[in-house]
């Protein structure tokens, strides 16, 4: 009878138990959150919501926080980079403490993401370099990759902090790709 009672309380634990432990340690190691809005604004701006998760995590692990900068928010925007956004879409009403509304800061960051991704051709890992070290920093870069004949890689972008930038937010990605299909609308 004990041997039930164990064979029972061991399936009770991979039935309920390990479902529910694995959430939780998924959602502590790869948070997601406001899924609504990223695949709101994946839609809009034809990007892939993964790849808005992936910024997300990399630049704010989904925490509403300023960074030393001064970039604001999960997408952490600068003022500057919000205002440019602003200007592009045609918007008038922007203030800085927009940014710490998700539906804002994700829209506006989906927006120069995507301004980003067609600046580049589609290019994902120099829209993403972009995104972290600058558009005018990407553009020497390939400029100088384009004398030598050869097209820009990751591992020739000569900041470390933003070819890491770049690997981080692939990588985390494919994690949310691999992990939240369901949820990201895949």
């Amino acid at each position: 009878m004990a041997i039930l009672g164990v064979g029972a309380l061991t399936v009770f634990a991979v039935a309920v138990v390990l479902p529910v432990f694995h959430h939780a340690v998924k959602e502590v190691v790869l948070p997601l959150r406001h899924e609504d809005i990223i695949r709101q604004q994946a839609s809009e701006k034809h990007l892939d919501p993964a790849l808005i998760a992936g910024v997300i995590y990399t630049e704010s692990r989904f925490r509403d926080q300023t960074s030393r900068a001064g970039a604001k928010g999960l997408m952490q925007l600068t003022p500057a980079t919000a205002k440019f956004v602003e200007h592009l879409s045609g918007g008038s009403t922007f203030e800085v403490s927009d940014l710490s509304t998700p539906q804002v800061n994700i829209a506006y960051g989906a927006y120069y993401l995507r301004y980003l991704m067609t600046r580049y051709g589609d290019n994902e890992a120099l829209a993403l370099a972009a995104y972290n070290g600058g558009e005018g920093n990407v553009d020497r870069w390939v400029d100088a990759a384009r004398q030598q004949g050869k097209a820009l890689s990751i591992d020739a972008i000569p900041f470390g902090e933003t070819r890491a930038y770049v690997r981080s937010v692939q990588s985390a990605a494919r994690q949310y790709r691999d992990n939240y299909r369901t949820e990201l609308g895949l």
